[in-house]
């Protein structure tokens, strides 16, 4: 990828630039620390209710107990808080950019206004997000291979280049003829006019799903086709989604209906942009100066915090039951994932510019 052009500067001279020297907390940990949570969005979305559910358990297990703060900072689809972590972050691990594939999308796509350079940073933790893709009952829709030959599919979403890009790769892979109407405002809106007849395919992120879809799927209204999946140890988007294990992911129903592995540009894009959609749903990014020791203390308030049982309890009811995810296990596959070759790149922004008309300048 051809990353916004800057200067990068260490954290070393940049401290003495600043009149200031960092430095490790002398015993290794947050004691008397305040770590402040930067979210990109206006307070009461998803991201926020779960920065906000993390708050008391980040204190509760980042070694030296520290106040953990959640700071809104909308705008620009996220961008703009993205860029003001850039600007302001310190190797500290205090200053945390918590975010979605609304912040990674824009940097894999080389949109103008991004400054963030998100492949290079550190990872504190995440949160996987899952999706299920289901249609109305009306569609007499009942298989993947009635799916796969559908005519008349109404997909209601946001935007092309935001949470649904993983979902309308998914008809590409499938080779689905789908009529998209983008615009709406949210996906609660969304899954409205699903219910109103107004579109007949959707999908809704795992706690959604469960919690307000799947009922209408038992009285048999709604008929849920695949899951989005769940990354594998391989990084690959292959797994079934534990939150919902009946239901087959993407690439099990594309092998389901063709007996063979998805492959080329349109499955290599999906399997990238639903990654940062799902597997990365929720990221805690650090300065890419960040030291070991600090994102030890990350890894091993992870490893305590997946097994408090009170987070255990909540997570299924706030978040769909996803455990957090450490740095180790996710540093690889997330900048993976944020640097697709240029044969993916370019697909992605042909495929939104003449099909969905996304402008890119």
């Amino acid at each position: 990828m051809k990353a916004p052009t800057r200067i990068l500067v260490t954290s070393a001279i940049a401290a003495a630039l600043s009149g200031s020297v960092f430095a490790l907390p002398a015993q290794a940990d947050f004691a008397g620390q305040t770590i402040e949570v930067i979210v990109p969005f206006a307070p009461g979305g998803a991201t926020d209710v779960a920065a906000r559910f993390l708050e008391k358990y980040l204190e509760r297990h980042l070694e030296g107990n520290p106040d953990v703060v959640v700071e809104n900072r909308a705008g620009g689809g996220s961008i703009l808080g993205a860029n003001w972590f850039q600007a302001n972050a310190q190797p500290d691990g205090r200053t945390i950019l918590f975010t979605t594939s609304s912040t990674a999308n824009p940097y894999v796509l080389g949109q103008p206004e991004v400054e963030y350079d998100l492949a290079t940073y550190r990872v504190a933790y995440g949160l996987p997000f899952g999706s299920v893709t289901y249609v109305s009952a009306t569609t007499g829709i009942e298989t993947i291979e009635d799916f796969a030959n559908a005519e008349g599919l109404i997909y209601g979403g946001i935007g092309a280049a935001a949470s649904d890009l993983p979902t309308l790769l998914s008809f590409e892979v499938f080779g689905v003829d789908v009529t998209a109407a983008l615009g709406f405002t949210g996906r609660g809106p969304i899954r409205l006019a699903f219910e109103r007849g107004e579109t007949n395919l959707d999908f809704q992120f795992t706690p959604v799903y469960m919690t307000q879809v799947a009922d209408t799927v038992e009285a048999g209204s709604a008929v849920a086709l695949m899951s989005g999946g769940y990354m594998a140890a391989d990084g690959n988007m292959t797994d079934r989604d534990p939150a919902v294990p009946d239901l087959p992911s993407v690439y099990e129903a594309y092998v389901e209906l063709h007996g063979e592995e998805p492959s080329g540009v349109e499955w290599e894009a999906y399997n990238a942009m639903a990654a940062l959609t799902l597997a990365f749903g929720l990221t805690a990014y650090l300065h890419p100066d960040t030291p070991e020791e600090i994102i030890a203390l990350y890894a091993d308030a992870v490893e305590r915090i997946n097994a408090d049982p009170e987070f255990q309890q909540e997570a299924a009811e706030v978040v769909g039951g996803y455990s957090l995810t450490s740095p180790s296990d996710a540093e690889g596959p997330l900048r993976a994932a944020l640097q697709p070759s240029d044969v993916v790149r370019n697909y992605l922004i042909n495929l939104l510019s003449e099909k969905y008309d996304v402008e890119f300048q």
